[in-house]
């Protein structure tokens, strides 16, 4: 897309005083994300979000994680809707002129499909989506694979294999390319597109629960109890499968484990773990111990949070090396939202903060001043590649804009917002000037701002209802203005 035809006014504007740069690449990222929204003859949705990789083939993974900063601007950047371009071929033989690169790559329309739905209220959306079966029809392909023919769209291997224990998979098509989880990927040479036979991996069992359980959720919005007790029972019995197997008492998380001997864990953290805990998996404990290690810097802590391997690991890599310590905003985004769904909210937000700050010194301090496809766990960098001398994608926006984007509107900012309950919850927890300008969610538009001093400014065209901190006020469209107990807010000293 040309950036002569920018919407700049079709998409929010940060506020965030003490971090100016915030704003600026907020907005970069958008401008980024605009230049990857493309049109192209014979594909059943155009245009669509291209992933900032390649333009003849698209990864499901990548254009899931990108519907979920294109629900902000949902008018010019086609989200959800790029994801016609997989159910169409996979599921109705639709003819296209692009190639799905990995048929079995993470599993997450029903998640991606069910929030979208919750923040732009578009019914006639997710009752297409329902009625096609799309979301049904591949959750039951992802347990039957391999396939007795690929398919004339993704024509590559698969790996994704369902056991009584749960499924084996493979480094490319996990999306994790040179993971050591396993004991792959640690050859210079190995860019694990070979299955690994040996492990079954936490995060396919846990991404399967959470599209069952978002399906269910689904089923229940449309009166279909059959099919919400259906995959309820699947998801109750998967996260019972996750936490008899996989997660390990003694280090506080869930692990893969072997295929010969479930009983074994193969011991190498990654944030996968918080798979499971985005499924609902873990009860109380289990999920505070998860996020215990979200605040200890030799884990997924320190001031680069979810390294892609935890740094106490022989495998860890300083620089990077893509998924051997390279954090990625996909990852940690998840990881983010499995925290605050169960209510670590200061840790969501202090690691968001975080990351954003990282992004946001990387594109100042280093040329090309851009977005990167992952960051440096230790460095204001870049990540390296899977060989040390290479440098990842620049201009990854792509699912990289999920950080300057989502994390700084809900969890750096901390604006939740709800198109079906026509709610907008504010976990206001820093005493400066923030908000947005420009929000639109479902059919309200809004610009809501603190003061740093006590007081909320809202500019609605419809009404809709506001919490703040437990408090909660009722916006009439138009100028309002709340105040809030500066008591209520508690110092955030910098992390």
């Amino acid at each position: 897309m040309s950036r002569a035809d920018f919407p700049s006014s079709s998409v929010p504007e940060i506020i965030f005083d003490g971090e100016l740069g915030f704003a600026a690449l907020h907005r970069r990222a958008w401008e980024l994300a605009w230049d990857h929204v493309v049109h192209r003859p014979g594909v059943p949705q155009s245009p669509y979000m291209d992933e900032a990789h390649s333009r003849n083939l698209i990864w499901i993974w990548d254009t899931c994680f990108m519907a979920l900063f294109c629900k902000y601007a949902p008018d010019h950047f086609p989200g959800v809707e790029s994801l016609d371009n997989f159910y169409k071929p996979i599921h109705d033989g639709a003819a296209t002129t692009l190639r799905i690169h990995h048929l079995d790559n993470p599993p997450l329309f029903a998640w991606v499909e069910w929030e979208n739905f919750r923040f732009t209220g578009n019914e006639d959306r997710l009752r297409a989506v329902w009625e096609a079966g799309y979301l049904q029809k591949h959750f039951a392909l992802m347990e039957r694979l391999p396939l007795a023919e690929p398919l004339a769209c993704s024509p590559n291997e698969t790996f994704f294999r369902k056991t009584p224990h749960g499924y084996h998979w493979a480094g490319c098509c996990s999306g994790m390319d040179n993971t050591p989880r396993g004991g792959g990927g640690i050859g210079p040479k190995d860019d694990s597109r070979a299955g690994y036979p040996d492990i079954l991996w936490v995060d396919a069992l846990a991404q399967q629960a959470l599209s069952a359980r978002c399906i269910a959720d689904i089923a229940a919005h449309f009166g279909d109890k059959t099919e919400e007790e259906s995959y309820r029972r699947i998801h109750t019995d998967s996260c019972a499968l996750l936490n008899r197997l996989y997660w390990d008492e003694a280090d506080g998380i869930y692990y893969d484990i072997r295929a010969d001997d479930p009983d074994r864990h193969f011991k190498v953290k990654t944030p996968a773990c918080f798979w499971p805990m985005l499924a609902g998996a873990p009860n109380a404990e289990q999920a505070r111990r998860l996020a215990a290690l979200v605040e200890d810097p030799k884990v997924f802590g320190g001031q680069v949070p979810f390294p892609s391997v935890d740094r106490s690991s022989p495998h860890f890599h300083e620089h990077g090396l893509y998924w051997q310590g390279g954090v990625w905003l996909p990852l940690a985004y998840m990881a983010i939202k499995a925290l605050e769904q169960y209510g670590f909210r200061e840790i969501a937000s202090d690691a968001a903060l975080k990351l954003v700050r990282q992004m946001e010194r990387v594109w100042r301090e280093v040329e090309p001043h851009t977005i990167w496809e992952a960051y440096s766990p230790t460095k204001a960098k870049p990540s390296t590649h899977k060989r040390p001398e290479q440098t990842v994608r620049p201009d990854f926006c792509g699912w990289s804009a999920l950080g300057p984007i989502s994390l700084m509107i809900e969890n750096v900012i901390g604006l939740h917002c709800d198109a079906c309950a026509g709610v907008v919850t504010w976990h206001l927890h820093h005493q400066r000037r923030q908000g947005v300008r420009n929000l639109r969610f479902g059919q309200i538009a809004v610009t809501l701002i603190y003061d740093g001093h006590g007081t909320i400014d809202v500019e609605a065209d419809h009404p809709f209802e506001l919490h703040v901190n437990g408090h909660t006020f009722p916006v009439a469209a138009g100028q309002n203005h709340f105040p809030i107990n500066l008591i209520e807010i508690k110092p955030k000293p910098n992390p």
